[in-house]
């Protein structure tokens, strides 16, 4: 059973902060952000939660497929950064788009959340449990980032992409994941449920070894590509284009030069978002779809990384 992408939508609050706005927050400049990160800005969530940019980028994504909401029968929603812990995000936005008949939780797999999700909804689709899912990243970093810290807050922005999935005959879809949880202390986030449970503490901010994510990146990156495409028993001259989240503009290019790549097989849209961890990938899909360069029978590798440590990548014809 191959998995098709039939719609995809986006919702990025309005709210924006740029480069120059946050060097007044913080010690840093334009410049020193744009060379370390290729960020210029990023969307701030200021009214908006994480299940109202779900639901929205889910709405989009639906009209878009030229679907009725009845007739999506799961939702996955990849999140670190919700609202709500129950009822989880995806029966909020089972609720809010009127999928009645969908199975609906969360995954949380940080910034490797969206291509956990597809890849777990496209094992439902080939096992028959499901004929049509909707997968969605959304995420409100804003309010987990430790605004004095400039190695984290320069990075991060808020926003949500959604893609409906669809089942239909055609081969399976070439999935891997991996995670290793010894390298989990490089990226941290903990939550309020700890032994003080009267004070926030600094540890619920988010913390970020930098230098070893970025270490780990470029090294696991290429390799989980290679092994998508062994397993696919595809070579990377049939790539259109390489789909990784939007961590940093010099992790993306490392990985390129790295698979002996030309860079422009690996888009980006890291300028105008920042990292906006699970939502990333679909963003970018939605952006390249939108714009007409996506076009039917092309061969896309999407592969995510981060907190976990977890990374993985898939091979998708795009429908």
């Amino acid at each position: 059973m191959n998995a098709v992408i039939r719609g995809t939508g986006v919702y990025v609050p309005p709210k924006v902060l740029t480069n120059e706005a946050l060097s007044q927050m913080v010690d840093t400049s334009d410049t020193w952000i744009r060379e370390r990160t290729g960020v210029t800005r990023r969307h701030i969530a200021e009214n908006e939660t994480t299940v109202f940019m779900a639901a929205e980028a889910a709405k989009a994504a639906i009209r878009d497929a030229g679907i009725l909401p009845e007739e999506i029968d799961l939702i996955v929603v990849a999140t670190g950064s919700s609202n709500v812990i129950f009822p989880c995000t995806a029966c909020e936005v089972q609720r809010e788009v009127g999928a009645v008949q969908a199975a609906c939780f969360d995954l949380n797999a940080a910034c490797t959340g969206f291509l956990f999700a597809y890849n777990t909804a496209c094992s439902y689709l080939q096992s028959g449990f499901c004929r049509c899912a909707l997968v969605i990243g959304a995420e409100s970093l804003s309010h987990l980032v430790d605004w004095q810290d400039r190695s984290t807050c320069i990075l991060f922005g808020d926003g949500a992409g959604a893609a409906v999935v669809c089942g239909e005959d055609g081969p399976d879809v070439a999935a891997v994941m991996h995670s290793d949880g010894r390298l989990g202390d490089a990226l941290v986030c903990e939550t309020c449920h700890q032994k003080n449970w009267q004070e926030k503490t600094q540890a619920t901010l988010l913390r970020m070894d930098g230098r070893s994510v970025f270490q780990f990146a470029v090294k696991k990156v290429p390799e989980v590509v290679e092994e998508v495409l062994e397993k696919a028993k595809l070579s990377k001259d049939e790539i259109t284009y390489y789909i990784l989240h939007q961590a940093n503009q010099r992790i993306v290019e490392s990985v390129a030069k790295r698979l002996g790549e030309p860079v422009g097989k690996f888009p980006m849209n890291l300028s105008e978002y920042g990292n906006t961890s699970s939502a990333s990938i679909p963003i970018l899909l939605d952006e390249l779809k939108k714009s007409g360069q996506l076009k039917k029978g092309q061969r896309l590798v999407l592969a995510g990384f981060g907190a976990g440590l977890s990374w993985g990548a898939s091979v998708l014809t795009w429908g």
